[in-house]
C-alpha cells in the first residue's frame, strides 16, 4: 500500500497554498469564474499569481470567498489585489459564444485564456494551477482541481473576487441601458421578477438563448 506523503489540502482557507509549499512550490496561480448560472451576461473568469514566500503579507487577511464578502467588502478586496498580487488577469466569454460551445467550454476556455496572460507575465515558471471546481483546463501547466476551492486557496479566493466584482460592474452598466429586467439586483440570475420580464418584454441580446427560461422566449428577441 502506498502512502501520499501530502494529504490533499484542506478545507480552510490557504490550505491549498500550504500544500504547496510542502512541495516546495514557490509560484502558483488560482483561477475562478463567475456568472456560470445566469440567463442573461457573460461568463467572467480571472486567474491571480501569489508568490508563495510572501504569505504573511498583510494584505491576504482580507481575502474570501466572493460570496462570503459584502460589496464594499468585495470591491476593497479587488483595489487589494489589482495593488499587490503579482500577476492577474481576467477574461470573460460573451453570451454568442456561450451559446455556440456551451457555458461548461466557454468558461474552462475562458480560464485558460486567464492563466496563459498570467503565466506570461511572470519571470519564473508556474509551478501549480489551483482550479476551482472539478474541471481541469487544457494547459501543459501542472494543475489541480478544488471542490470549494475559493473557501480552500489565497489564490483562488483573490480570483473569484476579480471576476465578481468585474461582472457585477458589467451588468450594472447593462442595466443602464435594459433597467425594465433588474439587472442592478439579479446580476442576470434567474430570480423570478427577472423571469418574469423575459416573459413580458422577451430577451435582449445578452441573454443567453440555450437557456431555459430564455430560448422559449426567443422568437421574441429585442432588437433594441
Amino acid at each position: 500500500m502506498q502512502f501520499d506523503l501530502f494529504p490533499p489540502p484542506g478545507d480552510e482557507l490557504g490550505d491549498a497554498e500550504s500544500w504547496c509549499v510542502q512541495r516546495g512550490y514557490s509560484w502558483v496561480i488560482g483561477v475562478d469564474e463567475a456568472g456560470r448560472g445566469p440567463l442573461a451576461g457573460p461568463v467572467y473568469t480571472a486567474a491571480v499569481a501569489l508568490d508563495l514566500s510572501c504569505l504573511d503579507e498583510e494584505w491576504l487577511s482580507h481575502l474570501n470567498d466572493s460570496k462570503k464578502l459584502d460589496e464594499e467588502s468585495r470591491r476593497a478586496a479587488r483595489d487589494l489585489i489589482e495593488e499587490h498580487a503579482i500577476a492577474f488577469a481576467v477574461d470573460w466569454a460573451d453570451p454568442k459564444r456561450i451559446d455556440e460551445i456551451n457555458i461548461l467550454q466557454a468558461t474552462l476556455k475562458s480560464m485558460k485564456a486567464a492563466v496563459e496572460a498570467v503565466a506570461e507575465m511572470l519571470e519564473a515558471p508556474v509551478d501549480h494551477v489551483l482550479i476551482d471546481g472539478n474541471q481541469r483546463i487544457e494547459t501543459d501547466l501542472e494543475q489541480l482541481t478544488l471542490v470549494k476551492g475559493d473557501g480552500r486557496s489565497l489564490a483562488i479566493a483573490a480570483a473569484s473576487i476579480l471576476a465578481k466584482v468585474g461582472r457585477d460592474e458589467l451588468m450594472l452598466e447593462y442595466h443602464d441601458r435594459w433597467p425594465e429586467y433588474g439587472f442592478n439586483s439579479n446580476k442576470g440570475y434567474g430570480s423570478q421578477a427577472h423571469r418574469d420580464a423575459i416573459a413580458e418584454h422577451g430577451p435582449c441580446e445578452i441573454h443567453r438563448m440555450t437557456f431555459g427560461g430564455v430560448k422559449e422566449h426567443a422568437h421574441r428577441l429585442r432588437a433594441d
